[in-house]
């Protein structure tokens, strides 16, 4: 089937001298073919130099082809010669870069690679493999190639506060560390483990995108010991805060384990685990009606709970307060014999500076807490991918805030 060019040309806009000759489409293979040429004395710029008005040399290439947007439900393809230019200025021969496609590559237009980044922020790559029949690993190639160019065009000039928190990139202890600007809400670098060198990772790619490691003056985290190490050592001049919701899971975690080793002598915290660990605006009624019942008990689950409510609650002190509230409850911990309270105690005590930041600073991880849930949602969804290069990349197209420009 003959489809009249002019009824197709506007929809391409394709630049002069370039000009759609002809399209057909294909009812056996069911696919949109466009055929565009030059005409006879067509000068181009030089792909080396950028020159204008340089004459052809030769053909490159006699049928180039490159997938392009579907053309309603059937794909379209482009099919051009590709010329060389020889150059007056550089000297250079060179193939010309067409519009339509970004600089070496050849696969795939503008627009389809618009279209796989548009869709891979909500769809897992082999559910788009399969959408528009494409191999997934040319599809994770064009992903991979507009974020690298946009992590190398990134400008950090400006960042002066860093959160860091880890996620888990496959089964087994395979991490990713995650750093973040709390001010600009964007992730600014993302790399494999959870080691002090992660930090070191963090501080050269900083530097090399016009940032300062001398010019960090806060930086939010967990306690563990590698995150300490590699902050200190290679942000000497940040404070540290620690993460609060880091500090509650903690004692949460804490009020388990006392419920836990409670439970084999008390019927009454039999199905009873998640009633502890909840804010009392998230229990069902039933939870609530037995929290009620519970909380004010002699049981040392209600005493650990009751402690646990206590410490949550010195985060909504004033400033001015609140370190020497957090004081009195550590005092508390160290006393209360309850041994796994007793170890929150302390940790806070042994972290209470970095703890105390907080109420000047006022800097959580829950900006990351956020972006691990919709990593961990899109790579349940994906069932896993494959190299760590790919995690990655997932991780700054769902967070990263880049610039992804589609100019050659």
């Amino acid at each position: 089937m003959i489809i009249k060019v002019q009824d197709i040309d506007n929809v391409f806009h394709i630049p002069e001298p370039w000009y759609i000759e002809s399209c057909a489409f294909d009812e056996k293979k069911e696919q949109l073919d466009c055929y565009i040429s030059f005409p006879k004395g067509a000068t181009f710029s030089c792909s080396n130099c950028n020159e204008e008005h340089q004459k052809v040399h030769d053909i490159a290439d006699y049928n180039r082809t490159w997938r392009h947007l579907n053309f309603f439900e059937y794909p379209c393809y482009i099919h051009a010669e590709l010329p060389r230019t020889d150059c007056q200025k550089c000297g250079k021969i060179r193939r010309v870069h067409v519009p339509w496609a970004i600089k070496l590559r050849s696969n795939f237009t503008l627009l389809f690679d618009a279209w796989i980044i548009t869709m891979a922020k909500d769809m897992p790559m082999n559910a788009i493999s399969r959408l528009v029949k494409e191999h997934d690993t040319q599809l994770w190639r064009i992903l991979h190639y507009y974020v690298d160019q946009a992590i190398a065009a990134q400008d950090l000039s400006h960042v002066t506060m860093i959160s860091t928190d880890e996620t888990s990139a496959k089964k087994g202890h395979n991490y990713v560390t995650i750093f973040m600007d709390p001010q600009e809400k964007n992730v600014i670098h993302v790399t494999k483990g959870k080691d002090s060198s992660t930090w070191e990772a963090c501080k050269e790619h900083l530097e090399s995108h016009g940032g300062s490691a001398d010019k960090v003056t806060e930086v939010c985290m967990d306690m563990s010991p590698a995150f300490i190490k590699g902050a200190t050592e290679h942000f000497p001049n940040a404070s540290i805060t620690f993460d609060k919701f880091h500090v509650i899971q903690t004692a949460n975690e804490a009020v388990d384990l006392v419920r836990r080793n409670e439970r084999k002598s008390s019927i009454d915290l039999k199905n009873t685990r998640y009633m502890w660990l909840k804010n009392e605006k998230n229990l069902t009624k039933r939870q609530k009606e037995n929290l009620d019942r519970l909380k004010d008990s002699d049981l040392e689950t209600a005493k650990a709970y009751r402690m646990r409510i206590s410490l949550q609650e010195i985060y909504n002190y004033p400033s001015e307060i609140g370190p020497m509230a957090l004081t009195d409850w550590i005092q508390w911990g160290r006393r209360c014999r309850l041994k796994p309270m007793v170890d929150v105690a302390k940790m806070l005590h042994k972290h209470y500076d970095g703890v105390v930041q907080w109420f000047n600073t006022k800097l959580t991880n829950g900006l990351l807490e956020g972006t691990n849930s919709l990593f961990q949602a899109a790579k349940r969804k994906a069932r896993g991918y494959r190299s760590d290069k790919n995690i990655v990349a997932m991780i700054y197209l769902l967070a990263g805030k880049l610039n992804f420009s589609l100019k050659q």
